[in-house]
């Protein structure tokens, strides 16, 4: 099945202990194809760096065959002739339940451009307010996936596990510095917006 990652994903990828490549899927992808074919004997794993979680992406065929897999499918809708029913779909719109109380679709339906519009403003709103917070808590969770299975019974690593989720990145990276290099190097990175908050 193909990957679809956007233009600002990028990856990293492991040969065991060993860093292999970090970059756009498609770099990355390369490095690790190039690494397979040159009989690798380590295991590989790429990680998507902004979640932390292993992809799962296949490295048989040629390189051609392996980059193709990084391209969307066809949409099969976009290339019907039927025509389309309502809706926004070149914005992205898509369309799901929401249950609210009657105080408040009435409030909803009170406000400029109706329900739908005001609940697109108050996302937004809600975004922009808790921006920082919410990249402090993805950092967090991708670093901790990858320190889980890349340095789970490496020394420290509850210890660092600990300091992660308190902000305190001299605590994180004492308990780290014993790590292979290019772990360490990668979950520091991965962790450095969980610090963004911290006092000068």
């Amino acid at each position: 099945m193909p990957v679809m990652p956007s233009p600002s994903v990028t990856w990293t990828a492991f040969a065991g202990q060993r860093l292999i490549a970090s970059g756009t899927p498609a770099e990355v992808v390369t490095a690790a194809k190039g690494a397979l074919d040159a009989g690798e004997s380590e295991s590989l794993l790429l990680f998507d760096d902004a979640t932390g979680r292993t992809v799962d992406f296949h490295l048989r065929g040629t390189l051609e065959e392996v980059l193709a897999r990084l391209q969307p499918a066809p949409d099969p809708a976009a290339e019907s002739s039927e025509p389309r029913g309502p809706g926004r779909p070149k914005l992205g719109v898509v369309a799901r339940e929401v249950t609210l109380l009657p105080r408040h679709w009435e409030w909803l339906s009170e406000q400029p451009g109706g329900a739908s519009v005001a609940l697109r403003k108050l996302v937004e709103a809600a975004r922009a307010s808790s921006g920082d917070a919410d990249r402090v808590r993805r950092a967090q969770a991708a670093t901790d996936r990858f320190m889980t299975t890349m340095a789970g019974n490496a020394p420290g690593y509850e210890e660092a596990a600990r300091a992660l989720y308190a902000g305190d990145r001299t605590r994180f990276n004492k308990w780290t510095r014993s790590w292979p290099d290019d772990i360490r190097e990668c979950a520091r990175r991965l962790a450095a917006p969980a610090f963004s908050r911290e006092t000068p």
